[in-house]
Order: C-alpha cells, then sequence, then structure tokens
C-alpha cells in the first residue's frame, strides 16, 4: 500500500472510532433517569459489581486480565438472595405440634398438675421434629407400647383406672384431634411416673408418725427420658422400686389375684390383696437408695435387722413405744454410739409426769424420794443444784433439765445409738429384760430398745471402722457416757410394714399396732380398710388398732399413778 493511502485509512479509521463513541455517549445521556434496572437481555441474577463501575472494560485491544479466583480475597462472591431467604425464614412448625402448643394455654388443662402441663409447654415449645406419639396414620407403635404398661398399672400396685388414655385403636383425622390424643398420653404418662415414686398420697398428711418425703422425678425430665427411649414400656416399668422386697410383694399380689379369680379364700383374700397394696406403696416411700449397710427397725414386727449388700447379717427383738407415744416412721443417718450413757430425761416424762408433780409439792422430798432412789439429778443451766432448792411453782422449765448418771439403774442400759433426728429418738439398751418377752412389745416411750445391744454395737462398728470383738466389751465394762463417732454414718431406716415376704416367698403379716394400715388404704385405695393389731399373746385382735395413733390428751397424773408409771419406767 502507497503511504498516503495508507494515512487516509488511519483517518478515516480513527474518525469512524470517534464518531462510534460519541454515539454510543449520546444514547446512554438519552436513557430514561428512572429505569435502573439492567437490560433485559442480561439475567436477572447478573447484577454489576461495585468495583465494574470503578474500573472501566480496557480498550479494545488491550490484553485482558485473569479473572480473579473463586478463592481470591478481592473477589467476594455474589450473595445468593435464596440462600438469605432461607436463613431469614424459620422451619415450619409441625400443625400437630402448633395445636399442642395452643392447647396448652387452655385454662382446662391447668386444672391438673401444674408441674405437669408447665413440663409439657416447655417440652413442645422447643420441639422441632414431628409429635412424640403421634404419626400421619394415627398412634405409633411406641405410643401403643406405653398406652399397654399403663394398662396393666394394676400388676405393679397401681389401678389402671386412674390413668385416662387415648383409645387404642384412635385414627384421629385433624392436627387439633391429633394434639389432644397425643396431650391425653403425655398427662397419662407423667401421672404414671409420679405414681410409680409414691405420689399418689403425702405419707406426712396421712399421720404425724410418718415423716417420709417420697422422692418424685421431675416430669421435664421423664419427658426428656421416655423420648429418647427405644422401648417406652420398659422405661414406665423402670420408675418403680427396685427394692428386692416390693418385687417380692408384687409376685404375691399376682399370685393372690390368681388365686381369688379362681375363688380359693375369697373373703380371706380381698383383706391380704388390701394389705398387699398397703405394702407395696409404703416401698414407693422409702429411700431409693438404702445404702450398702443400714439397720432397719420394723416396728409392726418388733424386729430390728443390719443388711448388707441385700443380705441379713444380724436380727434383733426391739421393743417400740405404746400406742400413746407411738415410734415415728422415718430414716436417719447413725452417727454415734455412747458406752454407758447418761440419761437426759425426755421432755414429754418432764412435762406430763414429773412437773405436775412437783409443783403440787408431791412426792419428790425426803430419802424415799424416787429422784434419790434411781439416782436422778437435777440441773440448772448444766450446774448440778439441790432440788429443794428451786421453786417449782415459777422457774423457767428450759433451763432445767433431769439426768441420770451411767450405772446399773441406769434406764439406757449399756448402750445408746444416736442418729440424730426432730424426733428426739434413738436406740438404747433397757435394764427391763422382761419386755422382751411377750410377742407384742410396744411399752413405753418411743425411742428403741433392743434386747442384745451390744452385739449390735460389734456388727456396725466391725463394720465401719474393722473393730474386734474385744475392743466393744472393754468399752461397755469401763467407758463412762463415752461416746464412738462411726467413720461413714450408717443409715437406720425405721419402718412399718406390715407385710413381708420371706425367701421361701410366704408372706408374713403383723398387726396394725398404730392403726396406719387403714389411713395408707384411704389414700390410695379409696376405700378405708380396718386392721387388727396383735395382742400379746398373738392369738387375739386388740381394738387399739382402729384408734388415730396420736399422743393422748394431757392430764394431771395422780401422784401414785405417776409412781407406779415411774416405777415401770425405771425397770423396778
Amino acid at each position: 500500500m502507497h503511504g498516503r493511502s495508507f494515512v487516509a485509512v488511519i483517518i478515516a479509521g480513527g474518525f469512524a472510532l470517534v464518531s462510534a463513541v460519541g454515539t454510543e455517549s449520546v444514547t446512554a445521556v438519552e436513557q430514561p433517569a428512572a429505569s435502573t434496572s439492567p437490560p433485559a437481555t442480561l439475567p436477572s441474577a447478573v447484577t454489576p459489581s461495585p468495583q465494574a463501575a470503578t474500573n472501566p472494560a480496557p480498550p479494545a485491544g488491550a490484553a485482558n486480565p485473569s479473572p480473579p479466583s473463586a478463592a481470591s480475597p478481592t473477589a467476594p462472591a455474589a450473595a445468593d438472595p435464596s440462600a438469605q431467604n432461607t436463613a431469614a425464614t424459620p422451619a415450619p412448625v409441625d400443625p400437630v405440634v402448633a395445636s399442642i402448643r395452643l392447647k396448652l394455654t387452655d385454662p382446662a388443662y391447668r386444672q391438673g398438675v401444674r408441674e405437669d402441663v408447665a413440663a409439657l409447654q416447655s417440652f413442645y415449645a422447643t420441639r422441632e421434629a414431628p409429635p412424640l406419639w403421634m404419626t400421619p396414620m394415627g398412634l405409633s407403635a411406641k405410643a401403643q407400647a406405653a398406652i399397654d404398661e399403663i394398662g396393666k398399672a394394676d400388676d405393679w400396685g397401681l389401678s389402671a383406672a386412674a390413668f385416662e388414655l387415648p383409645p387404642a385403636g384412635d385414627l384421629p383425622a385433624t392436627p387439633e384431634a391429633k394434639a389432644v390424643a397425643e396431650i391425653k398420653l403425655d398427662l397419662a404418662i407423667l401421672k404414671y411416673a409420679r405414681f410409680a415414686h409414691g405420689g399418689r398420697a403425702d405419707p406426712s398428711q396421712l399421720s404425724v408418725l410418718l415423716d417420709q418425703k417420697p422422692t418424685l422425678k421431675d416430669p421435664k425430665i421423664v419427658l426428656a427420658e421416655i423420648a429418647a427411649s427405644p422401648a417406652p414400656d420398659a422405661y414406665l416399668r423402670s420408675l418403680h422400686p427396685k427394692h428386692e422386697q416390693f418385687e417380692r410383694l408384687r409376685q404375691a399380689l399376682l399370685k393372690a389375684r390368681g388365686d381369688g379369680e379362681d375363688g380359693a379364700k375369697k373373703p380371706r383374700n380381698e383383706r391380704d390383696i388390701q394389705r398387699l397394696l398397703i405394702n407395696m406403696e409404703r416401698w414407693r416411700w422409702m429411700p431409693q437408695d438404702l445404702g450398702s449397710v443400714y439397720v432397719q427397725d420394723n416396728v409392726p414386727e418388733f424386729m430390728l435387722y443390719v443388711v448388707k449388700n441385700g443380705k441379713t447379717i444380724h436380727s434383733d427383738k426391739i421393743v417400740v413405744g405404746q400406742l400413746a407415744y407411738a415410734t415415728p416412721i422415718f430414716s436417719a443417718d447413725m452417727q454415734t454410739i455412747v458406752f454407758n450413757p447418761e440419761w437426759t430425761v425426755p421432755p414429754t416424762i418432764v412435762r406430763e409426769n414429773l412437773l405436775p408433780n412437783l409443783r403440787s409439792g408431791g412426792w419428790f422430798g425426803g430419802s424415799g424420794s424416787i429422784l434419790s432412789e434411781h439416782g436422778l439429778q437435777v440441773r440448772y443451766n448444766g450446774r448440778i443444784v439441790d432440788p429443794g432448792s428451786i421453786s417449782w411453782s415459777s422457774v423457767n422449765m428450759a433451763n432445767i433439765a433431769f439426768t441420770q448418771p451411767p450405772g446399773p439403774t441406769n434406764v439406757l442400759g449399756k448402750l445408746k445409738f444416736l442418729y440424730p433426728n426432730k424426733h428426739t429418738v434413738y436406740m438404747h439398751d433397757t435394764i427391763k429384760r422382761d419386755l422382751f418377752k411377750p410377742a407384742m412389745r410396744a411399752n413405753g416411750h418411743n425411742c428403741i430398745r433392743m434386747e442384745r445391744p451390744t452385739k449390735l454395737a460389734e456388727v456396725l462398728l466391725a463394720e465401719d471402722k474393722g473393730w474386734e470383738a474385744k475392743q466393744v466389751d472393754d468399752l461397755v465394762a469401763k467407758g463412762n457416757n463415752s461416746p464412738v463417732n462411726l467413720d461413714h454414718p450408717i443409715p437406720v431406716h425405721t419402718t412399718y410394714f406390715t407385710a413381708v415376704v420371706g425367701d421361701d416367698g410366704k408372706v408374713s403379716s403383723f398387726g396394725d399396732i398404730y392403726g396406719l394400715d387403714s389411713k395408707v388404704a384411704s389414700a390410695v385405695l379409696g376405700k378405708s380398710v380396718a386392721f387388727a393389731a396383735t395382742a400379746d399373746d398373738g392369738s387375739a385382735d386388740s381394738p387399739q388398732a382402729e384408734t388415730e395413733a396420736a399422743p393422748a390428751p394431757k392430764r394431771k397424773v395422780p401422784k401414785d399413778e405417776v409412781a407406779g408409771s415411774m416405777q415401770g419406767l425405771f425397770g423396778d
């Protein structure tokens, strides 16, 4: 190409380029200001980045830089609007769960146990999964297992009639109907758990003698555990007491009901079944862990047992309080054994026996008085004083104590076993050996007396300290109000079991000496049942069984009666 022609081409090309650019600029300026959307030919998901606005594309023919990689920090990924919408919108709630939440706000449900309803509200408020028991086809297999197990409540000493359950074959069609069925089953499960742990009645409300508090399971924990359980029926069975006697009583119950169905011993059988049910309930009130080594004083049986790892290693006869001064039922830890103890006269004896006659100038003066005869000392603010120096009509008795030093006439004998409690009850020896002869051994005040206290001390100190019997015998012979503190407190369970099943499966029953069986029957069976107390010879019934087991009314006791009762108390 000639030189002139080449220059002309260049000039023409340049002019064309300038014209094109100018035309594009004019076109852009003429676009309406309100139109900010990208051209219709662009995908809607593509939007220009700020970087593109500040860094225009290179001129034609210029080198095009490589696009930044996905991992490059200088090239943030474009936001995905669909992902943002997913994060901001909560997952839809199952319609049955939503209906459950709504129905639990209904005041009608608050007429039940408040803790159960609150537990359900908490459980379903955070539940994102489908309902616990309902499926699109109705009740799940797990729900059916739970319903079937609750239906067998009578086999466990409960009453299946006490639980309102959804019909087994129910096929609710709407979310609202399914919600009602689910709540009904939930409430039945929580009630079953409460009853299995002894929550049918508060023992302390049945009698002042029953100082027991069942260990109820938190309903929130019950819901969480049964929801996680692969077998709800097995979970419900696991809620019952694990004590061996409870299971033995249950087997005896099943057998007795079988005998009743066969028509055998019908009149007697009904009473036997009621007694078994009452005593199964008492096991629900016991501590779940009795201790690896513990002492049991069973009041109606008049027997003491030391149990180690479920096996009895020592047993002994005991004497309990008579009806007017009944021995309370409770558990506490033994902490101290006292050898040749000093005796402090209990407040009841001071109030009902000593003080009225002291204030009337009774029989405490002179050399023949019971105070001097039995070595009773009077302490004022802890200091021994002459009883004749005290104005008994005006003295503040809170400052007075009557004590008896150790010795052959001390009413506590050689040993005292202390397990601190609000009842001021303890176990001790006695100088009245004839108390252990009769079969019915309810006599005197509420502390427990055992026939062989030295043997009990040997067993307990061997378990606690590894002591030999000789160490105990030496303290019995030489100790003087000598306490020995246990290294490991030993639980003492004072119980009231009127039915006990032996290793051979035979049921032994004992008299209802304090009339407590009828009170438990009214609470857990829904009807009052009178059980008799066994007389001294074990062959007749005593009318005191149907009497309220409460302290006798206070009265002023005549001098001769006080003297007699004190003589009996002191063992003369």
